[in-house]
């Protein structure tokens, strides 16, 4: 299947920048915000945001991480032992500006989910979404507050996030489907 690279390992710092500092614009600063990774390379992600936001801003930023797995609305085709990856937050989110912070935007399912699973922790004040990459083809009316690369795919298509705490390297590929 053909390759192309899409984003750089210098291109991802320089949009992940970018997007830490909308963050803390479109939030009116740090007070009560708690950024939440979604697993797995969202968790990656929010922690590098939350870094260059606290190295910008001097202030400590809250991070958190959830599993959606068994908030899916397609649990029972993943099979009956899903593997369930660790959810962190704080055990209340009343009042708290949360960032929810994945790799890539799709058909809207996943951050539906995590909608769903934050209702068990409370009523947040104000819920962003940011990510990576919106490759659009959404299903349910949901949309990104902060983006760093948007672009249209095909169905068959598949963008690949790699991070190198997990993948040894960092880049954005478009893997494209041959027909």
């Amino acid at each position: 299947m053909p390759t192309t690279t899409l984003l750089d390992a210098r291109a991802i710092q320089r949009a992940l920048q970018r997007m830490a500092s909308e963050v803390v614009e479109r939030c009116g600063g740090t007070a009560d915000l708690l950024l939440v990774g979604i697993q797995r390379r969202g968790v990656e992600l929010a922690e590098r945001i939350g870094a260059l936001i606290e190295g910008a801003e001097g202030t400590a930023v809250p991070r958190g991480k959830l599993d959606i797995t068994l908030y899916r609305d397609d649990l029972q085709a993943i099979g009956p032992r899903p593997v369930v990856s660790e959810t962190r937050l704080p055990p209340s989110l009343d009042g708290r500006t949360v960032v929810i912070v994945d790799d890539v935007l799709y058909t809207g399912r996943t951050i539906r989910a995590a909608l769903d699973e934050f209702a068990d922790f409370g009523r947040p004040r104000r819920i962003l979404l940011c990510v990576l990459v919106d490759r659009g083809g959404r299903e349910l009316p949901i949309q990104p507050d902060i983006v760093g690369l948007a672009l249209g795919t095909q169905p068959g298509d598949r963008v690949d996030v790699l991070v190198r705490e997990l993948d040894g390297r960092d880049a954005v590929e478009l893997v494209r489907e041959v027909a």
